[in-house]
């Protein structure tokens, strides 16, 4: 599949990625619109889950740089976001299963971004106010915000739009997935004037194959994103479960939905999936019925394009690693007024001194 690949990327198919280029790296994110990236379960990760390299891998020579601004090192010096990071550290350690949710609550803040109209995203926080917090997108994830107000109440200095992005790169690394590039800088908004339309992030299944693609690449487009991250984000479904409570669905993508792990692309190649015969929406089921993809993951392996960063993903961790932390803290930073121009826009990529500067909040 790495061959695959790599001829692919070759002939002009698929765009080659910072750092992973070298060894023919490429990428996939999850999913969620009522779907859930983390309504996240309770069960205990089995060990034979994990396909994923071990907690702490490298990844830093695909990193996102991130430049401090004056005003940037002026918020710096007024709230301890050390003190922060430890705080969320240390809730998580009590309540590991929030971890997905977390992930979840950072993401669906943050991918509301319309690239056209340079609204929505992370800046704001919007999601805290009606009619947003209600969309269908959002169920469930009033217990994340809920979970980080006590946080918030023993740092009332750090914006709500910079605690939940930087829980989501915490929860991430907590996880054991890659040292993901933060810097604080958005604000808050007072109400939900500006709240985003709903809609704008991923539905789980559009009715048919060719329009499901055509709906989850047309929503990664609409941000900023290309077909690689695109993928490199979805494989984020390793993480977490569906509730039918929450999202209509039900079941775990992989065997240890607490883990961040290149798993949820491995599956999606090696298992038989097929329709599930139930009382509820359209999902696929493994063989042995323990886990599930919806229509918007199997996108991935129908669509060419798409398929070949998950046959890549799969075969190489660190790979996908460095580039969902790229895509990641891209997708954080989208719309962020603090932050513009964006780094991504500077050829700044791969620039480890930047990087580590975004590592030091």
């Amino acid at each position: 599949a790495a061959a695959a690949a790599a001829a692919a990327a070759a002939a002009g198919a698929l765009p080659l990625a910072g750092a992973a280029a070298a060894a023919g790296a490429a990428a996939l994110f999850g999913f969620s619109a009522s779907v859930a990236l983390a309504e996240q379960c309770a069960a205990p990760s089995p060990p034979q889950a994990a396909r994923s390299s071990p907690a702490g891998a490298s990844v830093r020579a695909a990193r996102a740089p991130a430049a401090a601004s004056s005003a940037n090192e002026a918020g710096k010096k007024a709230v301890d976001y050390a003190a922060i990071r430890a705080a969320i550290e240390a809730a998580l350690e009590d309540d590991e299963d929030m971890g997905p949710t977390l992930v979840r609550l950072a993401w669906h803040l943050s991918g509301t971004y319309d690239k056209a109209t340079k609204t929505g995203g992370s800046e704001g926080a919007t999601m805290r106010f009606a009619p947003e917090s209600e969309h269908g997108a959002n169920a469930g994830l009033g217990g994340a915000r809920d979970f980080l107000e006590p946080i918030k109440a023993r740092f009332p200095a750090c914006t709500y739009a910079d605690l939940y992005t930087l829980a989501g790169v915490v929860a991430i690394e907590a996880m054991g997935g890659p040292q993901i590039g933060w810097r604080p800088g958005r604000r808050d908004f007072a109400d939900g004037a500006q709240c985003t339309p709903d809609g704008r992030l991923p539905d789980a299944d559009k009715g048919t194959l060719g329009d499901t693609v055509r709906h989850v690449k047309a929503i990664f487009a609409r941000m900023g994103f290309d077909t690689q991250e695109t993928v490199a984000l979805i494989g984020a479904h390793a993480m977490g479960r569906c509730h039918t409570s929450a999202s209509g669905y039900d079941g775990p993508y992989t065997l240890a939905p607490t883990a961040f792990s290149s798993d949820c692309y491995a599956r999606l190649l090696e298992e038989r999936w097929t329709l599930r015969q139930w009382n509820g929406p359209d999902q696929f089921e493994s063989e042995d019925k323990a886990l599930m993809m919806l229509p918007a993951d199997m996108a991935l392996v129908w669509d060419a394009e798409m398929r070949g960063w998950v046959e890549l993903y799969a075969q190489d961790y660190d790979a996908w690693a460095s580039d969902f932390a790229r895509a990641f803290q891209k997708l954080e930073e989208l719309g962020v007024k603090q932050f513009d121009p964006p780094w991504w826009s500077l050829n700044k990529w791969g620039d480890e001194a930047w990087f580590r500067k975004s590592l030091l909040w």
